[in-house]
């Protein structure tokens, strides 16, 4: 008897979790004591305790600072600011109720939350892109297996928000291609305390009633009342979705009395000083490659850019127009780093086109094995900690 769609989402996405659990188990008995945690640390340990998780569990037991803390030079030191509030507010909820200490909850709420995220996807992916499926009636499922074995996937199974990010922002992203606007409004207000994604989601919004414009066009001329509500319906999306943009930072500020108190506590960790869009990047370049470092950056990013715009994608406006704004808002916004790997797991339409193109399921498997024995590398090289530092995950 053939599965119901649901239930071969959750075996695919319990699969994939079962083999990252064992790759954890293996590099735990590796791992030296830290300041986190002891030496061969077990599994709700390690998954729970190491690199943020640490930050998420303090925010959960302590809440934020009510003042930047700063160093002898009076620069702002790192801070639990940096930190959006959602996720540990999500755990301590989970905790207070049954009890659970950090550790286990933080990362079975992180569990339990992809789940979510790839029974969405899956509904998104046949909604969004449907000249794809009726070429590939098995990509929804392709995408969650490619998803959820991703390079970075364990991250869904320890203390991290990108679990809850991913569910927002697929949600968001479903009920905009249903044209449910209102509904969508709570799910982006709740992005602004996930993560510092919805900035990139305003600009799908935005694309998105460009592509819908002709429609509203005459209803703007009084040909069709029901498309004149939905335009209010869609602006009052957009301005919602701006708003949970800058959410977080009006906290931030009225929290600690300073303006920039966001900016400050991001520029505390990074390398590179203080914010400004693209120069990270350039730097990084330069350091990597020398002279030629900035001109290869320039001919990666139009290759990226070229890929996004690639009119045979055919991913939807609202994938494909995500795809560009995430991968855009990490260029402007990112210091390029070992966690780049982690932010590209919500550039998840990237995956779709991966296994769109063939109807091959040995391709498939290849590029599934290929994420599985990125996620060994990705555990033992940066998960793992090898002290005194260690490049983080």
């Amino acid at each position: 008897m053939r599965l119901p769609w649901w239930a071969r989402v959750l075996v695919v996405y319990g699969g994939a979790r079962a083999l990252s659990a064992v790759l954890l188990l293996v590099v735990a008995q590796q791992q030296a004591a830290t300041l986190w945690t002891d030496a061969a640390p077990s599994y709700a340990e390690f998954t729970g305790g190491m690199w943020d998780a640490n930050w998420y569990h303090q925010i959960a037991e302590s809440g934020y600072p009510s003042t930047l803390p700063r160093g002898e030079d009076g620069a702002v030191q790192q801070n639990a600011w940096a930190f959006y509030p959602l996720y540990p507010a999500l755990v301590r909820a989970v905790m207070t109720v049954t009890g659970l200490d950090w550790v286990v909850a933080a990362p079975t709420v992180s569990l339990l939350l992809g789940a979510g995220a790839m029974l969405v996807l899956y509904r998104l992916v046949l909604a969004a892109c449907p000249g794809l499926v009726r070429g590939r009636p098995g990509l929804p499922l392709a995408a969650v297996a490619v998803t959820s074995t991703f390079v970075s996937a364990p991250v869904m199974q320890v203390g991290y928000s990108e679990s809850l990010a991913l569910l927002l922002v697929t949600t968001a992203l479903l009920l905009l291609v249903r044209g449910r606007y209102l509904t969508a409004v709570p799910v982006v207000l709740a992005l602004g305390f996930a993560r510092p994604v919805a900035l990139p989601l305003a600009c799908v919004v935005l694309w998105h009633g460009a592509v819908h414009g002709y429609r509203w066009w005459a209803a703007r001329r009084g040909s069709r009342r029901g498309d004149v509500a939905a335009v209010a319906r869609w602006a009052a999306l957009l301005v919602a979705t701006v708003v949970a943009g800058f959410a977080w930072q009006w906290v931030c500020a009225a929290a600690t009395g300073e303006p920039d108190a966001y900016f400050l506590t991001q520029e505390a960790w990074r390398g590179t000083g203080e914010v400004v869009p693209l120069r990270p990047w350039f730097l990084v370049a330069d350091w990597l490659f020398g002279g030629p470092g900035p001109w290869l950056l320039v001919v990666l990013l139009a290759v990226v850019a070229a890929v996004v715009l690639w009119p045979a994608a055919r991913l939807g406006p609202e994938l494909q127009s995500w795809l560009g704004a995430y991968l855009a808002y990490l260029v402007l916004v990112l210091e390029p780093g070992t966690s780049l790997v982690r932010f590209l797991l919500l550039a998840f339409p990237l995956f779709v086109l991966v296994v769109a193109w063939t109807r091959s399921r040995v391709w498939l498997a290849v590029v599934v094995l290929a994420g599985i024995l990125g996620q060994f590398w990705w555990i033992s090289s940066l998960w793992q900690l090898v002290p005194p530092s260690g490049w983080p995950p």
